[in-house]
């Protein structure tokens, strides 16, 4: 399938959903990002994507990653498309100006993220966790590292995290790679690390690989956990190559999906490395990597609704099958295009609703993180709790939905979507992982209601209630907004009662929040796409009044939004009562019951 990057969508959103030139312009690092630079970023972006990137999707996947005695190569065209996305400067786009790079907005970049990645995700993975790099402001980076960000900046070399262990997921508190202090102030690394995205590859000269390890003596559990920064190759005084600093790709997984991708094993045997940040505090300075990683992943879910809309929508106008039920609407064909029949439209409306809604969301929250980054004062606090409070929601809700929508995808097209011809059944395969890495649906969605609700006391919760309550109050009397303004107030009530409710059976049953916790993430998503698509809707709405042109495309805004509304909210009603059953169906069964 040939990707067509959706700028008049991005447009819309970045310049009149979310006025970004006016969000710049209270951040002084950020004035020269005016309409003009934008739309002319968004332009080259497209062109990349849909020229260099697209073409190499399907066939990324049928060739996949080479591994031969420590070293892998990757698909045809890959290498010369990096070269190319690097000399773009694409790589440098939100860097800071120290380092090289163009210190433009972390919205900026995530745009470009979205058409590189709808285009071609297993070619955006060697890059995400790299840009993390010269982007973290941590106060404690040394001069080392200062080097090495020179050199991520530009694309020469990239970078991984290294986190997972074979025995340690989601808890990493219980990790065993060991580093050992050195005369010189270094560490010595030694350990095995497991599913590392582009652990090894032939992109780049050098890979810097970000490494969780424990001094002696440390602490049990996360308490204990340092974060290092280790090279594959030593790197030299003037920033040159040096030799092999004992990391070695030990193998790559043979997975279901994103294969164009190395997802590596690789191994530490006393590798030197330097720590990033005071001894026994890794686990919190991982995360600041980790949620910019969950952004990304956030935009993961958008793509494959995209990519599945597309792909289907124009399937859907082409072939035939049967006659519309309400009458022929193309008699001098031997059939109705499938796009005329009811249930079709269903799937592909949630998938414009899911794509839409989730860019929205998405370009939302890294508006925030312009904030966080260049901000001050109370706009900088807000901003930051707001991100903290939206970003397991976009994590978790949008990667499934985007699953689901990619799911939509194969079934619009029947036969022909399990057909590896068409790109829907990789669609689906690609997608699978967003809702494992960078922390499960379930891990997410414990940390949105333990954490970030429950641990707040309701105060994260209340910003952004208040803000969608604001939306409402100013909107009441508009008539025309009162199909969305509506169960909005009424969904925000019910979000309030909900989190009480199960704020007090968690004071009962300590397993009520982990009973509770993904149902209540589907609610909470629910209800953040409905915001959007409700201010989407006000947006389209008053372009049409005020005859500013593209009729067309506002009313579909407003259609789409009434579909959302109508078909896609209610299903926050399942969710609901699914937590007031409580926990006990779930805890009931004794563990020698669950048997076969």
């Amino acid at each position: 399938m040939q990707y067509k990057a959706p700028l008049r969508d991005i447009q819309f959103v970045m310049h009149e959903l979310l006025d970004s030139e006016s969000h710049y312009k209270t951040l002084p690092a950020f004035q020269e990002a005016d309409r003009e630079l934008m739309d002319s970023l968004f332009e080259m972006a497209a062109s990349f994507a849909e020229n260099e990137l697209s073409p190499l999707n399907q066939s990324g996947d049928a060739e996949g990653c080479k591994f031969d005695n420590g070293k892998v190569t990757t698909p045809k065209g890959f290498k010369e498309a990096y070269d190319a996305y690097c000399e773009l400067g694409f790589p440098a786009l939100s860097a800071e100006e120290d380092f090289g790079g163009q210190n433009m907005p972390f919205s900026l970049s995530t745009v470009i993220n979205e058409m590189v990645g709808t285009a071609n995700w297993s070619f955006s993975m060697y890059w995400p966790i790299t840009w993390c790099y010269p982007n973290h402001r941590a106060s404690w980076y040394r001069a080392k590292t200062n080097l090495l960000r020179k050199k991520m900046v530009t694309g020469e070399w990239s970078g991984t995290m290294c986190l997972t262990e074979a025995h340690a997921g989601s808890d990493l508190g219980i990790i065993r790679t060991k580093a050992e202090p050195k005369e010189d102030g270094s560490y010595s690394i030694t350990g095995q690390k497991i599913f590392i995205s582009a652990g090894e590859h032939d992109l780049t000269g050098n890979i810097i690989h970000i490494v969780l390890a424990r001094l002696p003596g440390a602490p049990a559990g996360t308490k204990g956990i340092s974060l290092f920064i280790v090279p594959k190759m030593t790197v030299n005084a003037d920033g040159s190559v040096g030799e092999s600093n004992n990391v070695v790709c030990g193998s790559i997984e043979h997975k279901m999906g994103i294969k164009a991708s190395a997802t590596c094993v690789m191994n530490f045997d006393g590798a030197t490395g330097y720590l990033i940040g005071p001894e026994n505090r890794g686990y919190s300075a991982c995360f600041t990597f980790m949620n910019v990683a969950r952004i990304g992943t956030a935009v993961q879910g958008l793509t494959a609704a995209e990519y599945a809309f597309q792909g289907s929508l124009t399937y859907a106008k082409d072939r035939l099958a049967m006659r519309s039920l309400s009458g022929t609407k193309a008699p001098e064909k031997a059939a109705d295009p499938i796009i005329v029949h009811p249930a079709v439209r269903n799937m592909l409306l949630t998938e414009k609703a899911f794509a839409e809604g989730g860019r929205a969301l998405v370009y939302y929250l890294s508006h925030f993180a312009d904030t966080v980054a260049k901000g001050e004062g109370e706009e900088l606090k807000f901003a930051d709790q707001m991100l903290s409070l939206l970003t397991p929601i976009a994590k978790a809700f949008l990667t499934e939905t985007g699953l689901e929508a990619a799911n939509h995808g194969i079934q619009v097209y029947g036969g022909h979507g399990f057909v590896s011809e068409w790109g829907m059944e990789q669609n689906v395969r690609d997608t699978r992982i967003s809702c494992l890495y960078e922390g499960t649906t379930e891990i997410q969605a414990l940390d949105l209601l333990g954490r970030k609700v429950l641990g707040s006391q309701g105060k994260l919760l209340a910003n952004f209630v208040n803000v969608i309550q604001e939306f409402c109050e100013e909107n009441k009397e508009n008539d025309e907004m009162g199909q969305f303004i509506r169960p909005l107030a009424k969904h925000l009530k019910e979000w309030g009662d909900l989190t009480a409710r199960i704020g007090m059976q968690a004071t009962e049953t300590p397993d009520a929040v982990g009973g509770a916790a993904v149902d209540y993430m589907y609610f909470s998503g629910y209800v953040t796409l409905a915001y959007l698509w409700a201010r989407m809707a006000l947006v389209a709405q008053t372009a049409i009044a005020n005859g500013t042109g593209e009729k067309a495309f506002y009313d579909a805004k407003v259609k789409t939004a009434q579909f959302y509304f109508a078909k896609l909210l209610p299903r926050t009603t399942t969710h609901v009562q699914r937590i007031s059953t409580g926990v006990e169906p779930y805890m009931s069964m004794d563990v020698d019951q669950f048997a076969f």
